[in-house]
């Protein structure tokens, strides 16, 4: 009888204690403390569409030396970006390639009633990207290889075009911010810098020039992540 009043007694003491303990509201599960899943997840592939306005000069000279001729150039482009984004808990890497339909360029008149065009009609990058993620919203930095074609064309008084097409290569960094609208949707706006370098177009009237671009791109985009 002495054995089981001691542990009867026990068994009240220990009940009293875990009641206690709960009106102090101690609680060791794990779940309350840490949660092993971030709060907003920005890891996976994503793809989207985009949009904006570039302005940028183009600098034109003849093949084999001659004097520099500066123009200012501007346009619209859209496109398409696919990339990926691998989030570290804060810290984003990722990467993007994009591709543009554009028109930013510059028209001149030139002596003897002809006017001369010079146009980027399409571009890519692929870039990588670094950010910092705070819940909903990433800004970011982006830089990488960047790739263009151009058109250059002579209209004489007669309103005959010759025109020449050629393939510029060159780099491109920038910034942006992201923010997500959904768990799957993010909306973004983004500025790049990119220098498409020199290139040669030849058959021209008046002899071959090297034509260089570069231009500045402010852009809003839409992403869908997978």
């Amino acid at each position: 009888m002495k054995r089981i009043g001691i542990m009867l007694s026990a068994a009240l003491l220990l009940s009293g204690a875990a009641a206690h303990a709960a009106d102090l509201n101690w609680n060791s599960s794990p779940g309350n403390i840490y949660s092993a899943t971030p709060a907003s997840d920005w890891s996976g592939f994503y793809a989207g569409v985009n949009a904006g306005y570039g302005w940028g000069s183009t600098t034109s000279e003849p093949t084999g030396g001659g004097p520099e001729i500066d123009n200012n150039s501007d346009g619209f482009q859209f496109g398409g970006q696919v990339g990926y984004n691998m989030d570290m808990g804060g810290f984003l890497v990722g990467a993007e390639a994009d591709l543009q339909w554009a028109n930013i360029g510059y028209s001149e008149d030139i002596p003897g009633g002809s006017v001369s065009e010079s146009n980027i009609d399409v571009y890519g990058t692929i870039r990588g990207r670094a950010g910092m993620t705070f819940g909903a919203v990433m800004p970011y930095v982006t830089g990488g290889f960047a790739a263009g074609r151009g058109t250059t064309s002579i209209t004489n008084a007669s309103n005959v075009v010759t025109s020449q097409s050629a393939n510029h290569v060159g780099w491109t960094v920038g910034a942006g911010l992201e923010a997500k609208a959904s768990d799957n949707i993010t909306v973004k706006a983004e500025y790049l810098y990119t220098d498409l370098g020199a290139q040669t177009y030849s058959g021209l009237p008046g002899g071959d020039i090297d034509v260089t671009q570069n231009f500045s791109v402010v852009r809003a985009g839409l992403n869908y992540k997978f």
